[in-house]
């Protein structure tokens, strides 16, 4: 569990109220951090801010943002007048409305938050508001100040607690229809399509994250330790994308190498359950 909840409130559903904390459920902490160094020196670069008329640099106490309101026309907002805006927060992620768990649409999903008890008096309260949830597989819509916003939550149990994802907004969401549109419609032929399937179901598996293999991680793991020892670095070959006239032989083969392998576990099934002849001839 994270050192300390990144938000403390109350969850309120209803006329029930649970005192919970929020805590980070995914974390970058594990990833290979890189810095900008200058090529030359070898040494790290800081950042500088400069004024892209004059190139001078700007001090931080002159720095303020600005929406552009035409080319290169600025309206400035001081940093008094964005905290005004932000909205009071009171501290309580109050439930709007409920959902089955299966009419989500995961495009709208943002971050996802471990979701605890704050205290003892208020673990009965949020076990029953778990156990409800799970028993009826539904979903609660909640909105709560986090992060100088009003977010939209989804809260679901999951395991011994609950999860609650942060939701992008409507106008944060492309639409699929447009990002879609120049897919064009194409009739499969009905063994291609029969062979795809063959090869899915002989990929059946369960979801098994802790098998998940980032490999852009391991590649940099291993340039930096080759460049660290003095060793040159062979890139790996990328596979070409296989054409459409040679699709239907590419679902055969992947299909036929499948059902190869399937019979060959079979038969090796079947001789380690066979006797041995040595036993069989003592049998007799």
């Amino acid at each position: 569990m994270a050192p300390r909840a990144v938000w403390k409130g109350t969850l309120k559903i209803a006329e029930i109220a649970c005192p919970v904390s929020m805590y980070t459920a995914t974390s970058t902490a594990g990833r290979i951090s890189l810095n900008l160094v200058n090529r030359k020196t070898g040494h790290r670069l800081s950042r500088i801010y400069a004024d892209t008329t004059t190139d001078k640099p700007v001090e931080a106490e002159d720095q303020v943002k600005g929406y552009e309101t035409s080319e290169g026309k600025y309206v400035v907002l001081e940093p008094d007048e964005i905290a005004a805006a932000v909205p009071d927060s009171d501290k309580t992620l109050k439930v709007d409305s409920f959902l089955a768990c299966n009419r989500i649409e995961p495009t709208y999903f943002d971050k996802p938050y471990y979701l605890l008890p704050s205290d003892e008096a208020g673990q009965e309260a949020f076990v029953l508001i778990r156990e409800a949830l799970r028993k009826r597989k539904t979903a609660a819509i909640a909105h709560a100040v986090l992060f100088r916003r009003v977010r939209p939550v989804l809260i679901r149990a999951h395991h011994d607690g609950l999860i609650a994802t942060t939701l992008n907004f409507d106008y944060e969401v492309r639409s699929a229809k447009a990002a879609f549109k120049d897919i064009a419609k194409r009739k499969i032929d009905a063994e291609m399509l029969e062979l795809a399937q063959h090869i899915l179901k002989t990929k059946a598996g369960k979801f098994s994250p802790e098998k998940f293999e980032d490999r852009y991680e391991a590649a940099l793991a291993d340039l930096v330790k080759a460049k660290i020892e003095g060793r040159k670095v062979i890139p790996l070959r990328r596979p070409e994308p296989t054409k459409s006239n040679d699709l239907l032989n590419a679902l055969r083969e992947s299909a036929g190498a499948k059902q190869a392998r399937a019979k060959g576990k079979k038969s090796s099934a079947a001789k380690s359950k066979k006797p041995a002849a040595s036993t069989q001839r003592k049998a007799s």
